[in-house]
């Protein structure tokens, strides 16, 4: 089955709706998402990209690895797959199957909770003596996971679709 093919106009919907996920995260990653103001005299705002940077330069490598594989690469991994499904390219049965799979996967470590823990943590960890101020970047990250939980959805919905008219 080909979504491209079989459902022309919603998968050109969707691929829109993709391009914007990816400007999303993007944004997402690269804006600040918080603001801390230290004993009302010391500001940091951080972004994604920049935390893990810098807890990279900081030799923090589990945190690194975590922020960054859960936060930047499954993401980025999981709108290829989401590319891969709704692109003209004819696939193979077995291979949507194998990308269905891998979007089931991927949901199971969806980045919105993992971010929402970490912006938790560090809201609780610095509440006695800091102010933590949510930016506009942590919207931006929000509605990119929400477009990719939607278009994910809707593929699946149209896969299920396509079987029901085949059999």
């Amino acid at each position: 089955m080909n979504i491209a093919k079989t459902y022309p106009a919603e998968a050109k919907r969707l691929r829109v709706f993709l391009l914007v996920t990816v400007f999303l995260l993007g944004v997402g990653l690269g804006a600040p998402i918080i603001t801390l103001n230290k004993f009302m005299l010391i500001e940091n705002t951080f972004s994604v990209i920049g935390g893990v940077v810098e807890l990279l330069s900081e030799g923090k490598l589990f945190l690194f690895l975590v922020i960054t594989g859960f936060s930047v690469l499954l993401p980025l991994m999981k709108i290829n797959v989401l590319y891969r499904l709704l692109r003209r390219k004819e696939n193979s049965e077995e291979r949507l199957r194998t990308y269905l799979h891998l979007m089931h996967l991927y949901g199971k470590w969806s980045m919105l909770d993992v971010f929402v823990v970490a912006v938790l943590v560090v809201s609780v960890k610095f509440g006695a003596i800091a102010n933590v101020e949510v930016r506009f970047g942590l919207y931006s990250f929000a509605a990119a996971v929400v477009l990719t939980m939607y278009i994910t959805a809707r593929i699946v919905t149209l896969s299920r679709e396509h079987k029901g008219d085949e059999g």
